[in-house]
């Protein structure tokens, strides 16, 4: 492991007073970390909206079915520091060639002025986008930024200052061997069974639906100052909005499939459904706004994506779906040069955020407490044994995500245990 520490434990205080700062990555090799200018937004939500630097819209042209390609024509090409705000798409309703959004929402009683304008335009170039084998996944995708002078072996560092819904209503969705009850999931056995829910949709529903029983709408509003989930009568959630998705291009000819033995894509474009080292799909609930997410970067101009927006999720997401929910956010991107990260992690005012991202379950949480005890060791100056005695008392893992074959567990390192970062 690397002895070399950070004079602070803050992130963004390092960057601030203009000190290096380096990051070792475990057994996996050293990698270097530093941080952005520390966001704007408050967790949760509820800052006053910034101003941003572009605004990349979600225009065809903009919109990516499924997967991150490399080297696509830049939807926005920004400074580092600089904003963005952009729009994103929940594919949710969009990817039926056979329905349009209008009449798969107005089954649920969606209005017609309520679906999107840009949500049609994306509907109506399903077929060309089949037949030119652009469709490489289910996640309706928004980017590439490219950000200028970033280069293989940087870091981005992604400051979350703001998400907002577009519309005032998501989807979840359930079935009998849906989620972590699907045959593929790792835990099945044959014999096991699923939920009793039924398995035949019946006939003549649109698009396949089943309004509350395969497939259930939530309206999305204020209530007594704050944006809820109402989920039934009686029954209120909280809004955490997040983005399920936020990606840089992988590397090339290198690919994460559902499985570990899975062979590289037909179409030679990373599919969105596992996430990576790239980021992905992590469907981590937490990063929301007041967050940011560091992520390596491979290709030139990092070329990141952005999809698969989320109003309310618990950790583990474990239907399978969240409320899948279109959002716009506010992003700053920080370039971090000659600054190599081996896995996405995050920050907030709260807690430092390890990942550990791996088809097992149990492989996926060895991982995040190695990355744990490697951040102790090289920021916080602990020994290894008393590193892994901390993570033990003091770090709370959550399975963010285990729904995606590829799975994601994140470990929580309290800020306020340590002194001197004050």
């Amino acid at each position: 492991m690397s002895t070399n520490h950070w004079s602070s434990a803050s992130r963004r205080g390092v960057l601030a007073a203009g000190l290096a700062a380096t990051f070792a990555a475990g057994t996996a090799g050293a990698v270097g970390i530093a941080a952005p200018a520390q966001a704007s937004g408050r967790k949760g939500g509820g800052s006053k909206r910034p101003k941003w630097d572009h605004h990349l819209k979600s225009t065809p042209d903009n919109l990516h079915w499924g997967g991150f390609p490399i080297g696509w024509e830049p939807g926005v090409t920004m400074r580092s520091g600089q904003t963005v705000r952009v729009d994103t798409l929940s594919q949710q309703g969009l990817t039926n060639s056979s329905i349009s959004p209008r009449d798969y929402f107005g089954a649920f009683g969606v209005r017609p002025h309520e679906v999107l304008p840009d949500a049609m335009a994306f509907w109506d170039t399903l077929p060309e986008r089949q037949a030119t084998g652009r469709q490489y996944g289910g996640h309706v995708l928004t980017g590439p930024i490219y950000v200028r002078g970033a280069e293989p072996g940087d870091t981005v560092a992604i400051d979350i200052l703001d998400i907002d819904t577009r519309v005032p209503y998501g989807f979840n969705n359930t079935a009998p061997t849906g989620g972590v009850m699907a045959t593929f999931y790792p835990g099945w056995r044959e014999g096991d069974v699923g939920l009793d829910i039924p398995a035949q949709i019946p006939p003549g529903l649109p698009a396949g639906v089943w309004p509350d029983v395969r497939t259930h709408m939530y309206r999305v509003g204020m209530y007594q100052g704050k944006e809820v989930v109402f989920f039934a009568d009686g029954i209120r959630i909280p809004t955490q909005k997040f983005m399920g998705i936020i990606a840089v291009a992988s590397p090339t000819g290198e690919f994460i499939g559902n499985t570990e033995d899975a062979p590289p894509p037909a179409t030679g474009v990373q599919n969105s459904t596992p996430p990576g080292k790239f980021g992905g799909n992590m469907d981590c609930r937490d990063l929301c706004a007041g967050t940011t997410l560091y992520l390596p970067v491979f290709q030139p101009g990092a070329q990141i994506f952005i999809g698969d927006p989320h109003s309310c999720q618990g950790d583990g997401e474990v239907s399978g779906t969240a409320v899948e929910h279109s959002l716009a956010g506010t992003f700053r991107i920080t370039l971090v040069k000659n600054v190599r990260t081996e896995l996405p992690w995050a920050e907030n005012d709260d807690h430092w955020i390890m990942m550990g991202i791996h088809w097992d379950l149990d492989r996926a949480m060895r991982i995040a407490v190695e990355k744990t005890v490697d951040f102790l060791v090289t920021t916080q100056g602990l020994t290894v044994p008393k590193a892994y005695s901390f993570a033990s008392i003091a770090v709370n893992y959550h399975n963010a995500e285990v729904v995606d074959r590829t799975q994601v567990v994140t470990g929580y390192i309290p800020k306020d245990v340590f002194k001197r970062r004050r």
